[in-house]
């Protein structure tokens, strides 16, 4: 298998790696995610403007690039490797990718708004009783004349806070853990629409989220994208996307900490020598670097399984990463911390920013021992329709 890139991906990977080298400054991007709006909107302007990254993998109609899942690994994981908190993967990957199957002039519209760099698009699909399965939808939508009511709540949609629009997961018809009767609608928080309430905090990796309350939120008829009911194999796709994505922002983060543990243990001083000479540590080291090679070889597998038309394939590639991915990036997090010492976790420190993130990203689009079920229940005799 050549996993060679193109010429093109080459310089996109370069790139951006030169541009976040310069310009992302890990200090300022803390300080903007404590004390400020949570976000860089000069940055967000570069990745439109100057890179280009947030149409690379959209469509042409809308003015993106049309790049496929490649290009996709390579942006998140130097977007991992840099500790960026601007929502890419909420924004592009998982709502563009929503956006664009379901069609239509309002959500063309919006992509071509994320393109240019002006909409930030969040979903909120994760409910208080939902866990893992995006299935389970108790809020309702229901006909009211020509508009929609919705009413119901959803937690931790990431990215919410600094959205200009929600994508919102309602139910139009069936029972709770149905697949059929999941509706998608988009709301525009420009206008303002009544009966949303939203409450927005930072995470413990620094991203920003929001619970919602939907109150009686009134919508048009054309905020329902697609046909009703039928928005569940879109959202599960986007799903696997959005763990694809973050999968590589972790091989990226973990570059970077393991990069940054074998330079702290040839500096730091024990006994007259730097501890990197001890043969225990260099050997979790070595333990270390293998964790992040599996990890780098089931991205690879995602990635190739990504745009395969089988949703198995798909899903088994996806599973197969997250769950790889997510022991690794436990077991890599916490020993750089453990060799790092006491000042592993200090706020001065990025070894503690990368951890955080690291730790959060275990849990993000399905946990590690979610994605190590599916794998078993895909992989079971009889599983794959073939």
């Amino acid at each position: 298998m050549d996993y060679a890139l193109t010429a093109e991906q080459e310089l996109l990977r370069d790139g951006l790696g030169k541009f976040l080298a310069t310009r992302y400054d890990l200090a300022a991007s803390r300080a903007a995610a404590h004390t400020g709006a949570g976000w860089q909107p000069a940055i967000w302007r570069g990745f439109a403007d100057e890179l280009g990254i947030l149409g690379a993998t959209l469509p042409e109609e809308v003015g993106g690039m049309g790049g496929g899942a490649v290009e996709l690994m390579i942006i998140a994981e130097a977007l991992g490797h840099a500790l960026v908190v601007e929502p890419y993967v909420d924004t592009v990957v998982v709502a563009g990718g929503l956006l664009r199957r379901a069609g239509g002039g309002p959500a063309a519209s919006v992509l071509q708004q994320v393109v240019a760099g002006s909409a930030i698009v969040a979903l909120a699909a994760a409910e208080p009783d939902s866990g893992d399965d995006l299935r389970r939808v108790t809020t309702t939508a229901a006909r009211d004349g020509d508009d929609w009511v919705l009413s119901g709540s959803k937690i931790m949609a990431l990215a919410a806070p600094l959205a200009t629009h929600l994508l919102i997961t309602a139910r139009t018809s069936g029972n709770p853990a149905d697949t059929d009767g999941i509706s998608l609608f988009l709301v525009d928080l420009d206008r303002a629409p009544a009966g949303l309430h939203m409450h927005g905090y930072r995470t413990i990796d620094d991203r920003r989220a929001a619970d919602l309350v939907l109150d009686g939120l009134r919508l048009p008829a054309d905020a329902l994208l697609g046909a009703a009911g039928q928005a569940w194999p879109s959202l599960e796709q986007a799903r696997d996307e959005g763990a694809a994505a973050v999968a590589a922002e972790a091989v990226g983060a973990m570059r970077k900490v393991l990069a940054d543990t074998v330079a702290y243990c040839k500096q730091r001083q024990q006994f007259g020598q730097p501890i990197g000479s001890f043969q225990a540590l260099q050997h979790r080291m070595v333990d270390m670097y293998l964790e992040l090679e599996q990890a780098a070889a089931s991205l690879y597998l995602v990635i190739l399984n990504l745009d395969d038309a089988d949703p198995w394939c798909r899903a088994f590639g996806v599973s197969a990463a997250k769950a790889t991915i997510g022991r690794a990036a436990r077991f890599i997090g916490q020993n750089a911390v453990q060799l790092h010492g006491g000042m592993g976790m200090t706020e001065e420190l990025a070894i503690g920013h990368y951890f955080k993130r690291l730790t959060a990203l275990q849990y993000e689009f399905g946990s590690t021992d979610y994605h190590l079920a599916r794998f078993a229940e895909l992989t079971r005799p009889g599983a794959h329709p073939r």
